[in-house]
């Protein structure tokens, strides 16, 4: 005879699976908002960066923002929070490294944008921090905003297809 599992039971070990964040380390820095991160269980995950879209490797800058996040997190041990997948079928997180934001640190260095489009993803706080990190970015000419007029990616990416 075949035991009916409870629902209750069902459901918490699959939710279990989907919101849990991850624990692991950088394995490869694919540019500068990807990165191959492989978890406890040896399991990798390609993540988006949530929240910034980061030059292209062929557009200006794109090198230098993909260096800067290679140096901060590849080979380290970090977080990622998130549970949503894109289109791609990448983990959309936020990568957290020592207690603090690296996404945020990307855009508040001048290395990404703050990815407006797909703010409502986030978290208020983050949609604030994330805002107000590219204006200071911005306004201190850091990274990508040396550049008189800097080419958003998402406008990069429709041009060079």
């Amino acid at each position: 005879m075949i035991k009916k599992i409870p629902l209750i039971i069902v459901f918490i070990l699959i939710s279990t699976q989907i919101f849990a964040d991850i624990t692991g380390h950088v394995s490869k820095v694919i540019d500068a908002d990807t990165v191959i991160v492989v978890d406890i269980s040896r399991v990798s995950h390609k993540v988006r960066l949530l929240g910034i879209d980061a030059p292209e490797r062929r557009q200006y800058f794109g090198e230098d923002a993909t260096q800067y996040l290679t140096a901060k997190v590849l080979n380290k041990n970090l977080t990622v929070i998130g549970s949503k997948k894109d289109r791609y079928n990448r983990l959309l997180g936020k990568l957290i490294h020592e207690g603090k934001d690296v996404n945020l640190d990307l855009v508040s260095s001048g290395m990404a944008w703050h990815y407006k489009k797909y703010q409502e993803s986030q978290e208020l706080k983050d949609k604030f921090l994330y805002s107000n990190a590219e204006i200071f970015a911005r306004k201190n000419k850091l990274g990508l905003w040396s550049a008189p007029s800097p080419i958003p990616p998402w406008d990069w990416r429709r041009n060079n297809k």
